[in-house]
């Protein structure tokens, strides 16, 4: 029981880690705001969370293992977003420029 209770912590802890993110995703993919993030923070953030990913397969934590893959998809979405909207800007520079 006192297992099952410490799984759930986690996974709480888990979801509250995610919800913080959404104001992230919506500036970046909502108003296509990108101004200030850091890709190479982003970068060095997901390897900490794979990290923590294998811990938590290592140690058999459902909690570990199910907030590390959700915080991790959750920073691919940002991410990606923020390469698309750099890549689109790109575009218009060179556009442009012609």
């Amino acid at each position: 029981m006192a297992t099952m209770m410490i799984e759930l912590l986690g996974l709480l802890a888990g979801v509250i880690g995610i919800i913080a993110w959404i104001p992230q995703i919506i500036q970046v993919w909502v108003h296509k705001r990108h101004d200030g993030l850091s890709l190479t923070t982003f970068g060095v953030v997901a390897i900490a969370l794979a990290l923590w990913l294998v811990y938590g397969i290592l140690v058999n934590s459902l909690a570990m293992v199910a907030a590390n893959i959700m915080t991790l998809t959750v920073i691919g979405v940002v991410f990606f977003g923020v390469l698309r909207i750099r890549r689109s800007e790109s575009k218009s520079e060179r556009n442009n420029h012609l």
